[in-house]
């Protein structure tokens, strides 16, 4: 194997690859962009929506109490709370947003809250719907707190003390770092899009040094050089491989970035505050990450090419890609779903196993022996991969497919 003619390939191939504006734009602009703008951009936007809908008031139909006038009295004293004239299409008028919730109050509420009868209010709601869960907990809480001064007061009437409704108390602690929880949360959205990032960045030059020389010609004229296919293959991969590597390190960069910049951003609020940051990502974790990206690249580097190989055309090699893309966004997205934890099957499972333990590493968790079994078995699936390209790029009938 020559050396010097596979550097000669890749240094041709990688140039005019650079020259492509599609090129530079998955590598450069969408990592460097991409990750600031769906953390701190998304994360801003939706903090600012839901500010924005507590800031409202709900709008909310009361369907009978007419004979509870206690009640009613206490629901239009309510705060952030507007009442409306009820109707017998509350369902479609809460479906419609019209209102956001509606509550039936039973007849004879009030005087069954005094004789000590029991009875029944109903909430009906828009599940899924912010607005309406903010309606929803605001009356909640109005009749979670009618309720215990209920029972209080029938206590107090009987001269019995509260510890009689609460003989103990169960209380919750969390054990886990805020900075845990909340690498947790991000780094499973982080993980995913620093793999879709190498892959999309790998795509666009795969597609041109395959498809792309086929349709302008050039694939017959690369082949007649004085080099072997080997080297001509090996070279185009690691032209490839350059980018999405390129990719992933910039993606992986500015994702590391964007935590530092919202640390610093909401380092004069409270700590205790539930929206401040605690996510780290030391330069241990920013190594371990691109380390384990590396073989996943190399992966998505020579299947690209073994599959854009058999287009005649940029076109046909981006209808041949689509279904990958799709598979690749299905396995990379099981970091973010919760409840799914890294263990011996899913170690072996390629994608998703890197996207799993990505997560933990930036969480700060180090599984070492999944570490090294997924970093071994990344490798095996990458090289399969390559072999395939190297094996394709052999044959006739697939480089000059009529």
């Amino acid at each position: 194997m020559s050396l010097r003619n596979i550097g000669t390939v890749y240094r041709k191939e990688l140039r005019d690859s650079l020259r492509e504006r599609r090129t530079l734009i998955s590598m450069i602009a969408v990592p460097i962009l991409l990750m600031p703008a769906l953390t701190v951009g998304m994360g801003y936007l939706a903090f600012r929506l839901i500010s924005e809908a507590r800031r409202e008031p709900s709008r909310l139909m009361v369907l009978g109490g007419q004979d509870s006038p206690v009640v009613m009295a206490r629901l239009r004293a309510l705060k952030m709370v507007r009442l409306v004239p009820s109707s017998p299409d509350y369902a479609d008028q809460i479906s419609d947003k019209k209102i956001r919730m509606a509550v039936e109050i039973p007849p004879g509420f009030d005087a069954a809250l005094e004789r000590g009868e029991p009875t029944d209010v109903k909430l009906y709601t828009y599940e899924g719907d912010v607005k309406s869960a903010i309606a929803t907990e605001r009356v909640r809480s109005f009749f979670r707190e009618l309720r215990e001064q209920t029972v209080n007061a029938r206590l107090a009437t009987r001269k019995l003390p509260e510890s009689m409704l609460q003989p103990f108390k169960v209380s919750e602690i969390n054990v886990a770092s805020p900075e845990k929880v909340w690498g947790s949360i991000f780094g499973g959205v982080a993980t995913y899009m620093v793999i879709l990032l190498c892959l999309t960045g790998a795509m666009y030059p795969a597609m041109d040094l395959t498809a792309g020389e086929k349709e302008r010609g050039t694939m017959e004229t690369i082949l007649c050089s004085p080099v072997s296919r080997t080297h001509l293959v090996l070279g185009k991969f690691l032209t490839v491989l350059t980018v999405s590597v390129a990719t992933a390190a910039l993606s992986i960069a500015s994702m590391a970035l964007t935590v530092f910049l919202a640390q610093n951003l909401t380092s004069g609020l409270d700590p205790h505050s539930p929206s401040i940051v605690r996510v780290t990502m030391n330069p241990k974790a920013v190594v371990a990450v691109f380390v384990m990206v590396l073989p996943v690249a190399v992966l998505f580097s020579a299947g690209l090419l073994a599959i854009a190989l058999f287009a005649k055309s940029f076109r046909e090699a981006q209808t041949y890609i689509s279904p990958l893309t799709i598979v690749v966004v299905m396995l990379a997205v099981v970091a973010v779903l919760p409840g799914i934890e890294l263990n011996a099957r899913l170690a072996l499972l390629p994608i998703v196993n890197t996207s799993l333990v990505s997560k933990e590493i930036v969480t700060g968790t180090y599984h070492w022996n999944y570490i090294a079994t997924i970093f071994v078995s990344s490798c095996v699936y990458a090289a399969l991969a390559l072999a395939v390209a190297v094996k394709l790029f052999q044959r006739e009938d697939v480089l000059f497919r009529a």
